[in-house]
């Protein structure tokens, strides 16, 4: 089914949810999950270590990765790079005006993404 997976998270209870989910595929299929944020970098390897340190024992390879850029730009170009599948993102991420003006990363990434794209349903 997969073989290499990537998931996007900010470090919101609600991107966890899409971590859980990738990580459950990855279990269920065999393939390596990529944990990946992107932002301030100390922030972002934050994110990725607490996150994978929550699945330690899922028992499925887990890598991490810290991106340079906005996260749309930098989840977009690891897709296109990586040896990846799927992606995996949660449907909200960003709250209130953030949001607005920024609009969602699912919505911006699912109209560019050059892999299979899984949007979870997390609120």
């Amino acid at each position: 089914m997969f073989r290499s997976i990537i998931v996007g998270t900010d470090g919101s209870e609600t991107a966890a949810l899409a971590v859980d989910r990738a990580v459950e595929l990855g279990v269920a299929s065999g393939a390596k999950v990529t944990i990946a944020s992107a932002g301030s970098p100390a922030r972002a390897k934050q994110v990725v270590e607490a996150e994978a340190g929550r699945h330690t024992e899922a028992g499925v390879e887990i890598r991490t990765e810290v991106l340079d850029g906005d996260p749309v730009s930098a989840l977009l170009d690891r897709a296109e790079t990586g040896d990846f599948d799927l992606m995996v993102v949660g449907n909200k991420g960003m709250t209130g005006a953030s949001r607005f003006l920024l609009g969602s990363v699912p919505n911006k990434i699912s109209h560019h993404v050059p892999i299979a794209l899984l949007i979870v349903r997390t609120t």
